[in-house]
């Protein structure tokens, strides 16, 4: 079976393809980016790499040729992902593809008010609605953003500054969402199904802070706050409060519209989704919050 990725370059979709070709051989694999000269050691492997942008939807239909499952990892910018994930749903359709994979987002359906969120059930909705067979991985947020992003910036400001306020989430490491997309991909089944991809345990954002603080021995306190307090914040950092293509503050592609948004969402509970799926299609329990500040103990101290 001829298994497409799209966004194959990206972390998530690297991932995925070493993990894959753990199962099965490159020459198995069609890989697509809109830059194929950075995957020239994958094709060096066997993999078929191909060119595929997803604002160019003749170039998604001539990539996705001769594929039958598809790993459909989602475009990163909030607010314009849904004309782009169209393209890449009606050229799966028109290259015949049978199957498509799709990594989503956690939320609990209804007025959520997570601009992402709207993105992903739009999407959800447009593969329901196409000709071909679905699954849908609705990723928790990662625990990599947590360790990587949000606990350095406490860290240096002795605070922990949250909309989120008590609100709670089951945040998963990156490497559990990559397991899980492998085991759908590469096993039978899985058809018109949606799999919630959480961490072990719900936890706010006060009791993060309190793990970050007992794993570097760093005091940091909580400081609740209402939306506009957190959109301040975040144009301090001059962060954009929109989606800009290709801009990064700290290395990190944040927009204060969708992190705003997802703050709220968590706030009014319903980022509070928690499931043993990850256990299921892996064979193991997804790893934890802590588990990960442990293991970045020396980098997060540095901060």
């Amino acid at each position: 079976m001829a298994i497409i990725i799209i966004g194959a370059s990206g972390n998530f979709g690297r991932a995925t393809v070493q993990g894959l070709l753990e199962r099965m051989p490159a020459s198995e694999l069609i890989l697509v980016t809109r830059d194929p000269a950075k995957m020239q050691d994958l094709a060096d492997q066997g993999a078929s790499i191909r060119r595929g942008d997803f604002n160019d939807y003749a170039s998604l239909v001539s990539a996705f040729a001769g594929g039958e499952k598809m790993l459909l990892i989602s475009a990163m910018e909030v607010g314009r992902r849904i004309p782009q994930h169209r393209n890449a749903i009606e050229a799966a359709v028109a290259a015949g593809v049978g199957h498509v994979v799709y990594t989503s987002y956690a939320g609990k359906d209804g007025a959520n008010p997570s601009l992402a969120v709207v993105d992903h059930r739009a999407t959800e909705a447009m593969l329901a609605e196409a000709p071909l067979d679905w699954t849908i991985l609705r990723n928790s947020q990662y625990t990599e953003a947590v360790i990587e992003a949000m606990a350095p910036l406490a860290l240096q400001r002795g605070r922990w500054i949250a909309s989120a306020q008590e609100g709670q989430m089951a945040q998963v490491w990156r490497e559990d969402c990559v397991a899980s997309a492998v085991a759908v991909l590469s096993t039978p089944g899985h058809r018109n199904t949606i799999y919630e991809i959480s961490g072990p345990e719900l936890l706010s954002f006060r009791e993060i802070a309190a793990i970050i603080a007992d794993v570097t021995g760093r005091p940091i306190d909580y400081v609740p706050v209402e939306d506009e307090e957190m959109y301040a914040f975040f144009d301090s950092l001059g962060i954009p409060r929109e989606a800009v293509a290709d801009q990064s503050v700290g290395a990190v592609p944040w927009s204060s519209d969708d992190m705003v948004s997802v703050e709220r969402a968590v706030r009014e509970g319903y980022m509070a989704v928690i499931s043993d799926d990850v256990e299921t299609l892996t064979g193991r329990k997804p790893k934890s919050i802590r588990q990960l500040a442990e293991a970045r103990k020396a980098q997060l101290r540095a901060a």
